[in-house]
């Protein structure tokens, strides 16, 4: 049996039966073991239901991904029973200076965290309550229905359950399986370019520092620089796409290019220079179809609709998704027999979810056409919230207005 292919669970942590019975009963299967899938797995354990957590593999595949987190999303964590070890995994710092209109216009001092996402996640598997079953192994069939649900690994191992959910971000094999269909909103929506500096977080002046676009045109949304362990790390997030020739050429002349895009820069904090490759990720915006109307099985997280990362409302989206499933909906289900779809739309007509969503949504389609509409409602907003913005920045007592 190939190593992927294995049901294991670590130390401490409950193992399929190993006396040849090839199938595990649970109230709950999960299907994806990211921060939507392991938060899942640790909230309805702490409940005291059987949980088994199925992903393709026992870490989290090498990722050059970095997030920051606030503390909004770590008292989500808190709920989950996770906050604690997600703090250990993450990097401390205290406030953002902005850049903006050729300054710096905003400092404030809230605490956010810098993480390695790979890092977190394992890290979050690691603290599941010992009842959790992980099961590794890729999902070669799902049968789903108004009572049971099944999912057959590769290895004809075959984990039961009454509910199963669907935590597997952008992937998309199951998504398939389910006869789900995405509809895209806005494809080629944001390009990431992540990479780390050579310098150390105590050479700034910064804790960390939001440096945005200069002008309009140049597609360019913010630079990020944010400390993840002893190095700074930073995400540049721009309005292209991974096919464009900006796209190659960046990854090629970082530094180069950095300097024309946004010349004060070095200036203002000394030379900035790249530490290894630049990794370029293109995100697009979409929402699954198919969902409604469907016994057995709720979708939640990425796996049911994607923002973009600009906005900083991925990460609580998807635990707000968590939250609102595991401590309202699930168990109350769980009360009654059956999982029929009439019960699991309670779930996505949730008012608190909705919201979420719509407001997700929404400052991500207007962050990319208030850098890139060239339409009047577009240059009059632009008019309007750089007219605004910049009074307030004026005004002495908010020099350095915090940043909402």
């Amino acid at each position: 049996m190939a190593a992927q292919d294995t049901l294991i669970a670590d130390p401490g942590q409950s193992a399929l039966p190993t006396d040849g019975t090839p199938t595990l009963d649970v109230d709950v299967a999960v299907l994806g073991a990211g921060i939507a899938g392991s938060a899942t797995a640790s909230a309805l354990a702490r409940q005291g239901l059987r949980v088994a957590l199925i992903a393709q593999h026992d870490r989290h595949p090498p990722e050059f991904r970095a997030e920051k987190l606030g503390e909004p999303q770590m008292r989500l964590l808190d709920r989950m029973g996770l906050g604690a070890v997600a703090r250990e995994a993450t990097t401390p710092f205290d406030g953002v200076w902005l850049h903006r209109f050729g300054r710096i216009v905003d400092r404030n001092a809230k605490r956010e965290y810098g993480c390695d996402y790979a890092r977190l996640i394992d890290a979050l598997r690691c603290a599941l309550p010992a009842s959790v079953v992980r099961v590794v192994g890729r999902t070669d069939a799902i049968e789903t229905g108004p009572d049971t649900q099944t999912v057959t690994l590769v290895d004809g191992s075959v984990v039961r359950a009454r509910l199963l959910i669907v935590a597997t971000g952008l992937g998309e094999g199951v998504r398939r399986q389910l006869g789900l269909r995405k509809e895209m909103i806005s494809p080629s929506h944001t390009l990431a370019a992540g990479f780390t500096l050579t310098r150390p977080p105590g050479s700034f002046p910064f804790p960390s520092l939001v440096w945005t676009g200069e002008h309009f045109g140049d597609r360019v949304s913010y630079l990020t620089l944010f400390p993840v362990g002893d190095t700074v790390r930073a995400n540049l997030y721009v309005y292209r796409a991974q096919s464009d020739a900006w796209t190659q050429d960046f990854r090629l002349s970082p530094e180069a290019m950095l300097r024309t895009m946004m010349p004060r820069l070095e200036e203002t904090f000394g030379e900035i220079r790249v530490d290894g490759k630049v990794v370029t990720r293109p995100i697009d915006l979409y929402r699954v179809q198919d969902h409604a109307g469907r016994d057995g099985f709720v979708v939640v997280g990425d796996a049911f609709a994607t923002t973009c990362p600009i906005t900083g409302t991925g990460i609580d989206k998807a635990l707000t998704d968590v939250d609102r499933l595991c401590h309202v909906h699930v168990p109350a289900w769980l009360r009654m027999p059956g999982m029929e779809a009439d019960k699991l739309a309670g779930f996505y007509a949730d008012p608190v979810k909705q919201g979420r969503d719509r407001s997700a949504l929404r400052v991500s389609l207007d962050a990319r056409s208030i850098k890139i509409e060239t339409s009047l409602r577009w240059k009059l907003k632009r008019a309007k919230s750089e007219t605004v913005v910049r009074m307030l920045y004026r005004l002495p007592a908010n020099r350095f207005m915090e940043r909402r």
